[in-house]
């Protein structure tokens, strides 16, 4: 018998290739992590659960997914390594049967206002193809329907060699874009008010400028006082028309004012240079106060918000143009475009049908694709970065998901669960960091970290199925199966907030009255309108303090002490107690370590090799001088205090030699938030979603206003801390608070006193008011898909 022909009866040996099934992960340091070693089984669902603060995104991120992503980076040569963020190996002993990884985090999408949902997921750029081969009249290349390419033309003389002569001739060149010239493809035009800058009655020499940072006799002032363009003791009401258009508006002019030369510019491409192209987030809070006040977004009158020049906007296919589609919601925009049937661009129209199919399936199909990105809540934002990895071919990937629930009624978290399965199904590992129930319970594997957060935790609780961790005893497993029951009695409302006719986004003319003095929760499935009820309806005026989910912006140089305000007293306490500045006890002031500039450690930079940080030598990492740090309060020097967690540092200043109520008063809200763990000095940089969250909450708590509005409050918290949330809220009503909650947890709506829902769908299919009433009337109803997912929770 022939070698060919022959079957062997007994079973291969596995093949050598076919033993890599776990990615192994041993002595893990990264940040809080304590010589984590854990071993994830390859092509499964494994979910990463503990308290907020216990490790998870250490453990996931920034050691799993970094070291990934810093040796694919290896990968490249060094000229383009060079072009590319160097990262540093994550501290860990040993990271075995990694894959490549693709992180879809929670990160928000940029705020540039050219950034729209379109241009972020390559929709638009499928369109702008479409259009310039179907649309007529035909206009030219895509560049003609893109907002973000302006139509230039120019001529003139170039000088060519030919022939060994140079010879001279005359060129032209044109390009069509679409970009709006009056808006530059923004959608909208700034105005400046006038009345906010200066008061007309006065003259420039009884202080009339009302801009923050132009005091008289400061150079700011003396710049327009002694500029001689204009008398500066007539009242500015009675200028000529030259001499307002010289004081408002003059280009730079060098000029000789008292004696200096200097330019002199108009006040307002002054004002627009030195403060409205900073971003509104990092200006200082009274700046930000003058810009809100003196600056007004009007929507562009030429191209009426579409961004889009006439040319591009007139280009049509059957009557449609590219601004109407990219008005349309994308569920109805995917309809029209299932509609066309062109067989010179068929393979463009299947990859767009299955684009704008990916946004319905994942619960997005009531966006449009002209909504600016920078509007996009995280949860938005992490859904619009999946898309284009549903219709991915690859296999055997990692995918990293950061709480993908966030911002998602009961209803679409099914939705989300079948697409995280799909995405295993297709051969690929996925590792998802989150606390919901609902999630938890399809996975093939949990990770538990804890037992508690910051210090308390760093290690692995559990490791195993869902069954077990259901027995296992950790906080997880304990509260796994935590259910809120309704109240028995709620509380009866103060009086009413009224919101007449809104129609802010897609609210259709809704009439609602917000109960004041009690507890009120705003519910409704992903796009519904919540958030453009509350937000673009309550009046932000005195009174309303409002705590969104636009994320804390810091350096490792910014710590809960500097966000909150609470180095301020803490400082003086110290000058007061020694004698001397205040300045001496900052670390990025007259007290920093000259070395490192009060940093604590000293970079050098490796250009493609990743930048090394060492403990600075001078100061041994503590960040201040020596000569500081022998200034004392209560036996402690400024380092010692900084190093302290919060909950030592609320008994540390609320009696003895170290009394200081002001700090004090801001350590008891970090406590009443769940933060008593944190150390005054921990890095922003450092902190997770929920515990940046809970910090700026814990940061307005302390202003004055009788209404706070939470925009999802649970956001990053384990079932074990919501728990405390809700003490909290309930505090804060007892206290004679009036409390308006956007949530979608079950836990937050059976606690309610009142609950407005709003549907029954997303988009133009919500925008409604379906229900008013207490939790306990909603579940007996079950008239909505918020009332039967409650009902399934409270076990009714």
């Amino acid at each position: 018998m022939s070698m060919a022909t022959r079957t062997d009866t007994q079973s291969p040996e596995p093949h050598a290739a076919d033993s890599h099934d776990l990615i192994r992960v041993h002595g893990a340091r990264e940040n809080n992590l304590k010589d984590v070693s854990v071993e994830i089984p390859k092509r499964r669902l494994t979910v990463f659960t503990g308290v907020s603060g216990s490790g998870k995104s250490s453990l996931v991120f920034d050691t799993i997914a970094a070291e990934s992503q810093r040796l694919i980076n290896e990968t490249y040569s060094a000229f383009v390594q060079g072009f590319m963020p160097t990262l540093a190996r994550p501290e860990v002993d040993v990271l075995d049967g990694l894959t490549t990884v693709i992180t879809v985090d929670q990160q928000r999408m940029g705020a540039d206002p050219r950034s729209t949902v379109g241009t972020a997921t390559d929709a638009n750029a499928m369109l702008r193809i479409l259009f310039s081969r179907l649309g007529t009249p035909h206009l030219g290349s895509p560049k003609a329907f893109s907002f973000n390419v302006a139509s230039i033309s120019g001529a003139g003389a170039v000088t060519v060699e030919r022939g060994g002569q140079k010879v001279k001739e005359r060129r032209s060149f044109s390009i069509t874009g679409g970009m709006c010239p009056r808006c530059e493809g923004r959608g909208s035009v700034t105005d400046i008010d006038l009345t906010q800058l200066y008061d007309e009655d006065k003259s420039l020499n009884e202080g009339a400028l009302t801009v923050p940072g132009y005091k008289p006799g400061g150079w700011n002032y003396r710049l327009y006082t002694e500029s001689g363009l204009y008398d500066a003791d007539k009242p500015i009401r009675s200028y000529t028309k030259r001499q307002l258009q010289d004081f408002l508006h003059r280009e730079p002019t060098r000029m000789k004012i008292a004696g200096i030369n200097m330019t002199y510019e108009g006040l307002v491409p002054r004002i627009q240079k030195s403060m409205l192209s900073k971003d509104r987030e990092a200006m200082q809070p009274h700046i930000r106060e003058f810009v809100d006040r003196a600056v007004t977004f009007t929507t562009c009158p030429d191209c009426e918000g579409t961004r889009l020049n006439e040319g591009a906007r007139s280009s049509r296919i059957g009557g449609v143009s590219i601004a109407d589609a990219c008005a349309m919601q994308i569920s109805d925009l995917a309809e029209w475009v299932r509609g066309l049937a062109e067989p010179s661009v068929a393979p463009l129209l299947t990859a767009l049908r299955q684009t704008l199919d990916s946004f319905v399936e994942i619960g997005l199909g009531y966006l449009s694709l002209d909504r600016p990105a920078g509007t996009l809540s995280g949860g938005e934002a992490q859904r619009v970065k999946m898309i284009r990895h549903l219709g991915s071919s690859l296999t055997d990937v990692t995918y990293v998901f950061d709480e993908p629930t966030t911002g998602l009624h009961p209803h679409d978290i099914q939705r989300m669960n079948a697409l995280l399965l799909r995405l295993r199904d297709k051969g690929n590992t996925v590792l998802v960091v989150e606390h919901k129930p609902e999630v938890i319970a399809i996975a093939d594997h949990v990770v538990d970290l804890g037992p508690g957060a910051g210090t308390a935790g760093g290690t692995v609780c559990f490791e195993g199925t869902v069954e077990g961790l259901r027995g296992g005893g950790t906080i997880t497993g304990r509260h796994y199966d935590d259910r809120a029951s309704l109240k028995k009695s709620v509380r009866g409302p103060s009086g009413t907030l009224e919101i007449r006719g809104a129609n802010r986004h897609n609210l259709q003319d809704v009439d609602v009255d917000v109960p004041l003095g009690v507890l009120c929760v705003i519910t409704g499935v992903a796009g519904s309108g919540k958030s453009s009820l509350i937000h673009g309806s309550v009046p932000a005026a005195a009174g309303v303090v409002s705590v969104d989910q636009t994320p804390i912006r810091g350096s490792r140089r910014s710590n809960p002490a500097t966000y909150t305000g609470l180095l301020e007293p803490i400082r003086k306490a110290f000058a007061k107690a020694n004698g001397v500045k205040p300045a001496l006890f900052s670390a990025n002031s007259e007290g920093a370590c000259p070395t490192c500039n009060g940093a604590g450690v000293v970079y050098t930079d490796l250009a493609i090799m990743a930048g090394v940080a060492t403990t600075c030598e001078d100061c041994d990492g503590k960040r201040f001088q020596a000569s500081v740090l022998e200034y004392h309060l209560g036996g402690r020097d400024i380092s010692e205090v900084l190093a302290m967690s919060v909950t030592e540092a609320e008994e540390f200043f609320g009696t003895g030699d170290a009394r200081t109520p002001a700090a004090h008063k801001i350590l008891e809200r970090l406590t009443d938030v769940g933060l008593g763990y944190l150390t005054l000095g921990q890095p922003l940089t450092t902190l997770s979603g929920g515990e940046r969250q809970r910090l700026k909450l814990a940061t307005h708590m302390g202003d004055k206003g009788g209404v706070y509005v939470l925009d999802e409050p649970t956001t990053g918290l384990h079932l074990a801390d919501v728990e405390q949330l809700l003490g909290l809220l309930d505090r804060l009503v007892d206290s004679g608070k009036s409390v308006v909650v956007i949530e979608h947890h079950q836990a937050v709506m059976a606690h309610a006193d009142w609950i407005i829902d709003l549907g029954p769908g997303a988009g133009h299919d919500g925008g409604r008011v379906v229900f008013e009433g207490t939790p306990s009337e909603l579940v007996d109803a079950r008239s909505t898909l918020t009332g039967e997912h409650l009902a399934k929770y409270v076990g009714r």
